[in-house]
């Protein structure tokens, strides 16, 4: 982090969900600053709260306490300027590549002419040119991801935020996505929080990594990732990403257990 004023600000973050009446605790007073044009990902244990986290920064869940800021501002729901980017593809089957990466344009009214072009780059920049006017069915998987992000990016969002949006792909597919989606990020530089449970991935990804734990979910450490972009398979077969692998792994899988916090 700079000295500038951060894009996204969690303050204070803390949600409790009812299970079969039951509080859990699913975060618990998260204090995050990402930065403007930053990559971070987030790993964890199971039960740590990183979706919940990446739901509450969507403004898809209203938090228990505290508050998520993005420039400055409350987040109090959904906003175009807030791409998000899950698992699931979500594209409409009935429409084409094209049609699909348009329709949020669409929605916000784009004349025909701009939302054709601006469409047109962003399925370029995911390598779908020639499959414009494929409709999802005749796709593989990683292409359809490759759909989705190029539908976020086009409505121009200032933050993507991605919950394990490779997670269901063969890991060829994978690696080769994490490329695609850094060679964007690189020409792009949107801010980045994504949400993984692959560590490498995160390493290979990532600014920084922000190691999760569980139960309350909280930061349990963060990770600076002082390796050079491009990334490429030199620099994951190379000592220093060994090195910040095993950090990232040790944080994740040999944390000390904490007692469940009581619900506030």
């Amino acid at each position: 982090m700079t000295g500038t004023s951060p894009k996204i600000s969690f303050r204070g973050v803390h949600h409790v969900f009812d299970v079969a009446g039951n509080p859990f605790t699913a975060l618990d007073e998260v204090d995050l600053d990402i930065a403007d044009g930053e990559f971070v990902t987030v790993v964890g244990p199971s039960g740590c709260g990183k979706s919940t986290l990446m739901n509450v920064a969507a403004g898809l869940l209203e938090p228990s306490g505290g508050e998520v800021l993005v420039d400055g501002g409350r987040v109090r729901g959904p906003s175009p300027q807030r791409g998000v980017i899950f698992q699931q593809y979500a594209l409409f089957p009935w429409m084409s590549v094209r049609e699909n990466v348009e329709f949020g344009l669409k929605i916000a009214r784009m004349g025909k002419a701009e939302r054709r072009a601006r469409a047109e780059r962003f399925i370029e920049l995911v390598g779908l040119t020639d499959f414009a006017d494929a409709l999802p069915k005749t796709l593989s998987g990683g292409m359809k991801q490759r759909c989705a992000i190029a539908r976020a990016y086009a409505v121009d969002p200032a933050v993507l935020l991605m919950d394990e949006p490779f997670g269901a792909l063969d890991a060829l597919t994978r690696v080769r996505l994490q490329d695609s989606l850094l060679d964007a990020w690189t020409r792009e530089r949107r801010t980045v929080l994504f949400i993984t449970h692959d560590v490498d991935e995160a390493v290979y990804l990532a600014n920084r990594v922000i190691v999760m734990a569980a139960r309350p979910g909280r930061v349990h450490r963060i990770i600076d990732v002082d390796l050079p972009y491009p990334r490429t398979e030199e620099i994951r077969l190379s000592p220093e990403f060994a090195e910040i692998r095993n950090q990232v792994w040790h944080s994740v899988h040999h944390q000390p257990s904490a007692p469940e916090a009581a619900p506030r």
